[in-house]
């Protein structure tokens, strides 16, 4: 097979990677509001992880951004904007990566929030020994996720400054 000429959409350099895709919109109301519900109720949770123990908030933002990627282009666009959400979802649906910076914030912090559960109900070692298995697990999960070196928007700025 031949790879399409560079004046065909779709074509690409082997060094360049695409910019994401835009899903094609819902075709009925009931879709679209249950799409932009899902990604607002994702949000809410992905925020409320911050704070709360075993609570993740990468995962939850991600779905909030795939929902709303499907529904509603203004809300998703409004999510990429954000300051501490935006890069690191923009990273995900161009290079399904983290950058080393999202990895090593996202696993320290739910070491604290495991920690202190796992302190919290000292007394029930099968809980301890769930809790400790579960941030295991995360944490591996997300280590081995592809690791972006550098912020996608650094690059882009790079690239437009040339």
């Amino acid at each position: 097979m031949t790879s399409p000429p560079h004046n065909e959409p779709g074509a690409t350099d082997a060094n360049e990677i695409p910019a994401p895709v835009a899903a094609e919109p819902p075709r009925n109301r009931v879709h679209h509001a249950l799409l932009c519900s899902a990604g607002a109720a994702s949000l809410v949770l992905g925020v409320l992880g911050v704070f709360l123990p075993l609570l993740p908030t990468t995962p939850f933002l991600l779905l909030a951004a795939a929902c709303w990627a499907r529904a509603s282009p203004r809300l998703h666009r409004r999510l990429l904007a954000h300051p501490h959400f935006g890069p690191m979802i923009d990273d995900w649906e161009r290079h399904h990566s983290l950058s080393r910076r999202v990895k090593i914030t996202s696993i320290s912090l739910l070491a604290m929030s495991i920690g202190t559960s796992i302190y919290l109900v000292r007394e029930t070692l099968w809980l301890q020994l769930l809790l400790a298995v579960i941030a295991i697990g995360v944490a591996t999960w997300m280590w081995r996720l592809p690791t972006r070196e550098t912020n996608t928007r650094d690059d882009d700025a790079s690239n437009t400054k040339s």
